[in-house]
């Protein structure tokens, strides 16, 4: 039996917004989205992942060798862990508000540096450039000459003005690499994302996620009056739609389960490469995302 750990690099692209929470408020956000302790980047947690998956997954028998028993009314001897460990899914593009083009898919260097050691785990070959170097908060690279964002070397995004535009062959290479297993089989959304790509200075990728995260006033109506409950109002905060997170997947099999790795991705692949609901608000079309796996023609 295979027991060896083999990971996949997956995506996660938000179709419409998603609300993956704390349940604790900052500020005026009664529901602000998840985000990590040290450098507040947002993500999707691999529980939700794994939990969406597995409520996904029909087929009882694969359901148990990879996600592992339910374990209420079992034996104690048949408990045994998941065979499929999901990393965090962390912000990879963020989609900001642009004058042009209407949005740009923005990131940084210290994401793609991040990006880069997940790519390297999964045993993907890297872009063949190095990753752009972005001098000062009044730079930024994009990555094609038919960009959509760019007007007279300016770009706008939200109220920032970054005036020093430059085109980057590096910058093609991160965005060609990403929008060819993001969008597999679509030629036309691996040009928007090439056109769109943009990368900024660490600083000015810190200050937008603070302000292009969607808040939105949510209420609750009292059943009879239809009119709002006292104290049900509430702001909730969201990743906008377009946004693109990145994390691993890890094949760990164990011995109770009886599978070998590729088997635990082949179950996998068949409930990923779809639409999935993640976090809160399903009932309002919130957190519809698509899940993808990278392949390894693409190595």
């Amino acid at each position: 039996m295979d027991n060896t750990t083999t990971c996949r690099l997956a995506f996660v692209h938000a179709l419409s917004p998603l609300h993956a929470g704390t349940g604790q408020g900052a500020g005026i956000i009664d529901l602000p989205i998840a985000r990590e302790k040290a450098t507040g980047l947002p993500y999707l947690p691999g529980s939700s992942l794994k939990g969406t998956l597995r409520a996904r997954c029909s087929n009882k028998v694969d359901c148990e060798k990879v996600f592992g028993p339910e374990m209420e009314g079992r034996p104690t001897e048949d408990h045994h862990a998941s065979s499929a460990q999901f990393s965090d899914q962390r912000l990879l593009l963020l989609p900001v508000r642009s004058l042009a083009g209407t949005f740009a898919w923005v990131t940084s260097p210290y994401i793609l540096r991040r990006f880069a050691r997940d790519i390297k785990d999964t045993q993907l070959s890297l872009p063949e450039w190095p990753i752009p170097t972005i001098a000062a908060v009044e730079f930024c690279a994009i990555a094609s000459q038919k960009s959509k964002i760019s007007v007279d070397n300016t770009i706008y995004l939200e109220d920032l003005a970054i005036k020093n535009v430059e085109l980057s062959a590096d910058a093609y290479d991160w965005a060609d690499w990403i929008a060819k297993r993001v969008f597999p089989d679509d030629a036309e959304w691996q040009t928007m994302l090439l056109e769109r790509f943009c990368v900024v200075h660490d600083d000015i990728f810190n200050f937008l996620i603070e302000v292009s995260t969607e808040i939105r006033a949510r209420i609750k109506l009292k059943n009879e009056a239809k009119t709002v409950e006292q104290g049900g109002l509430w702001y909730e905060e969201s990743l906008p739609t377009e946004s693109i997170l990145s994390g691993i997947v890890l094949a760990a099999p164990t011995r109770q389960a009886k599978i070998t790795s590729a088997e635990v991705f082949k179950v996998l692949e068949g409930l990923t490469n779809t639409t999935l609901q993640f976090g809160g608000n399903a009932t309002v079309g919130h957190g519809l995302c698509r899940v993808l796996l990278a392949t390894e023609k693409e190595a």
